[in-house]
């Protein structure tokens, strides 16, 4: 599933952690990294995926 995951996020980032932690904080601040640029949003949501 974790690879199902990170697949997502390399598409959208925002999507795979959402399927990891939900409408959490942390979802809320990958759409605003991911606004700001693609990379941060992205480096987050690997990060997310692999600390959890």
């Amino acid at each position: 599933m974790d690879c199902l995951r990170v697949v997502l996020s390399l598409i959208i980032p925002p999507v795979g952690v959402f399927l990891q932690v939900g409408f959490g904080f942390h979802f809320w601040l990958n759409i605003l990294l991911t606004l700001i640029g693609y990379i941060p949003g992205l480096v987050h949501a690997i990060w997310i995926i692999a600390t959890r």
